[in-house]
């Protein structure tokens, strides 16, 4: 399943680039371990305090109250490497709250703020779908290559869809 924003943006950069213009995307940047993710804004809502999240524990999302919503938190850590960051010991600060194509709120627990990012569509990468069937990174669809002064930063580029992926299903049968 392809992200379409980024998609779109990518094939508006393709005929922009044809009149010598450059295209940007911008992206809300946060890391999990040592690995870069994003989301373009289009598809966050807010960036709020961490608050009680409720869980079983037995597997990687829980409820939290925000505003008057339920939203489910995904523990994208755990999701990823089958382990828990979040804990007493290194609580998560902050919640990124997006939404997917379907309008449904998810909340991901992040250690630190946010960046917003502008990164050019011709540094962006659509990932192999072999990879994304074969992988736990498969929950991105497109990889961004920003140089840098002196390395180049790598982010992933993750589908809205894959985090509440039996709404995304529903839709697609529908």
């Amino acid at each position: 399943m392809k992200n379409n924003l980024i998609d779109s943006k990518i094939s508006e950069n393709n005929q922009w680039q044809n009149n010598k213009a450059k295209s940007l995307l911008k992206l809300v940047v946060f890391r999990i371990e040592s690995i870069n993710f994003a989301f373009p804004i289009e598809c966050v809502n807010k960036v709020i305090n961490y608050t009680t999240v409720y869980s079983s524990g037995l597997n990687d999302i829980g409820i939290a109250h925000i505003d008057d919503d339920e939203i489910p938190i995904i523990d994208l850590h755990r999701r990823l490497f089958k382990s828990s960051k979040i804990s007493t010991s290194n609580p998560a600060r902050f919640l990124l709250i997006a939404q997917n194509t379907m309008g449904e709120g998810f909340g991901i627990p992040v250690l630190k703020t946010p960046n917003l990012i502008e990164v050019s569509v011709s540094d962006i990468r659509t990932l192999p779908e072999s990879f994304r069937q074969a992988d736990t990174l498969g929950i991105a669809s497109h990889v961004a290559v920003i140089p840098q002064e002196n390395l180049s930063l790598t982010v992933f580029l993750l589908d809205v869809n894959q985090f509440l992926p039996w709404v995304s299903q529903s839709a697609k049968r529908g």
